[in-house]
């Protein structure tokens, strides 16, 4: 993508107008009001694909019970998912430990993006974040809003195969717009703008502090941009059964070395528990829940069923009253609660 001229000729003015607005407008958050280095990688890693009032009760719960690197190195992987349950995506939970231990074993914390990168679970976006914001690193952060931004700056109308490879292309001009004096101020600047005034429908343009500067406002159609190839989603069904015995439910433990719920629990499958889920079809289930991830369209009916003849690895029985005690994935943990509200 060339980059575009009258806006880089403008840049001066457009990171003045932008970080004006942000100074005035931000948002009070508390891994700004009181920064911190472990604050700000905190911080950065909940925020990864959730929003800012999701991560918000994480933060201040996560932050009482680990305060800082140390706490976190020191802590058992159980504690850490514990904190971290209902908040999805728990490769973030396990790579935000891991982090932690090795930073902790450091001398002293890397200042540069490169030196992030080597860490777990860290990725450009995210090394550009924490070295602008702690060091004042001039690096750009391009995650999703600040493609949204940049591609209506420009009104760029290139169909981008997916979010990766926009971002992949907007990176030169973000770099070029960045301000050399506050590059920490100026990429919070733009993940604020995309958050709360530049949003993917029906954006504030009236009371963008960079109207001025942006050409899909001009044209009166900012809702047009960014141009993604839209998903193609798979539909998938998925049969759970809900087994209780002598005051007992019966859950499945993922296995260590699981890709994504290591060790984590959820409700089991029929197939997994040695149903058939034919039997269930004809019945009606105890609830049907509906989710999206990723590239899933998943429909899961949970059925009353039998306690099993036998049971393979992993599956255990797991008082009620000691339920608040196990991990379980978000999703899970409400389905349960609701199920058991139902009884009582």
């Amino acid at each position: 993508m060339a980059l575009s001229g009258s806006l880089l000729d403008r840049h001066a003015e457009f990171q003045s107008a932008l970080l004006g607005w942000y100074r005035a407008h931000q948002r009070r958050l508390p891994w700004r009001t009181e920064p911190s280095l472990y604050k700000t990688v905190v911080s950065e890693f909940m925020l990864q694909q959730t929003q800012v009032k999701t991560v918000l009760p994480y933060y201040d719960r996560w932050l009482a019970v680990l305060p800082n690197f140390a706490a976190l190195a020191g802590a058992s992987e159980a504690q850490v998912l514990k904190l971290w349950e209902g908040l999805g995506y728990y490769s973030r939970a396990r790579n935000l430990h891991q982090l932690s231990q090795a930073i902790h074993a450091l001398p002293k914390p890397p200042r540069t993006p490169e030196a992030w990168r080597e860490l777990p679970g860290v990725g450009p976006y995210t090394a550009a974040a924490i070295t602008s914001i702690a060091f004042g690193a001039p690096a750009a952060c391009v995650d999703g809003n600040v493609v949204r931004i940049l591609a209506r700056l420009t009104a760029n109308r290139t169909l981008f195969r997916d979010s990766a490879s926009a971002a992949k292309t907007f990176t030169p001009l973000a770099q070029a717009l960045l301000s050399p004096s506050a590059p920490g101020d100026h990429n919070q600047a733009m993940m604020e703008l995309g958050a709360t005034v530049c949003v993917r429908q029906n954006p504030l343009c009236l009371t963008c502090p960079v109207r001025p500067f942006c050409a899909a406002a001009r044209a009166g159609d900012p809702e047009s941009y960014p141009r993604l190839a839209p998903k193609k989603m798979e539909k998938r069904t998925v049969t759970r059964v809900w087994c209780q015995r002598d005051g007992a439910l019966l859950l499945h433990r993922a296995a260590d070395d699981a890709r994504r719920f290591a060790r984590m629990h959820e409700l089991p499958t029929a197939e997994d528990a040695g149903f058939d889920p034919a039997r269930f079809e004809k019945r009606a289930p105890l609830v049907v829940k509906r989710r999206g991830i990723t590239r899933f369209q998943i429909t899961e009916s949970i059925h009353l069923a039998p306690p099993p003849r036998k049971l393979g690895a992993g599956f255990v029985w797991v008082p009620v009253a000691e339920l608040h005690a196990i991990t379980l994935s978000g999703p899970h943990r409400r389905w349960i609660t609701e199920i058991l509200a139902r009884s009582v």
